[in-house]
């Protein structure tokens, strides 16, 4: 009884059956949708979830600064695409990864998101730009950049010890 009034009115989550598809109201924006997935369907999931949630509610969009977030840095597509990739390599050395990741227009995230610590070199890589572009361009931008760190990664060499 104590937590539910700590917790705010007008909050919660929404999910099907195997949250794999997920609404959440007031968290940071008024709506974050979450689609997650291992295999190639997410975006097909996430088009056909939005369209649903469109046939009910409507959505605010600036021409000049697309939809409206309380969020700055979701302004735009509010698209953030993300993969949860283990790099050991890359891992080790957190002010390469970091430089990639800058490189190739990514955010870099702990295991379990924003403000989190990375476990067992797990690392969540998202699209850092979200304004100026369409969401395919936000998509590209994240798997090209995913991409190209995963070819680091590869042939990232562990610094050599000899002995004497």
């Amino acid at each position: 009884m104590r937590a539910r009034k700590l917790y705010p009115k007008g909050r919660g989550v929404f999910f099907n059956e195997f949250k794999t598809f997920q609404v959440w109201v007031n968290e940071q924006d008024h709506l974050k949708i979450i689609s997650v997935a291992l295999g190639s369907n997410i975006y097909e999931r996430l088009v056909n979830g939005v369209n649903q949630l469109e046939q009910v509610l409507s959505f605010h969009r600036s021409e000049k600064l697309g939809y409206l977030t309380l969020c700055p840095t979701n302004l735009g597509t509010t698209l953030r695409a993300s993969v949860l990739i283990k790099l050991p390599n890359l891992g080790r050395n957190p002010r390469l990864l970091a430089e990639l990741c800058k490189r190739y227009s990514l955010q870099m995230r702990g295991t379990l998101g924003e403000h989190s610590a990375v476990k067992d070199t797990t690392f969540d890589l998202s699209n850092k730009v979200r304004m100026g572009l369409t969401e395919y361009e936000a998509l590209k931008v994240m798997c090209d950049g995913v991409t190209k760190v995963i070819k680091h990664e590869m042939t990232f060499q562990k610094p050599q010890h000899f002995t004497a």
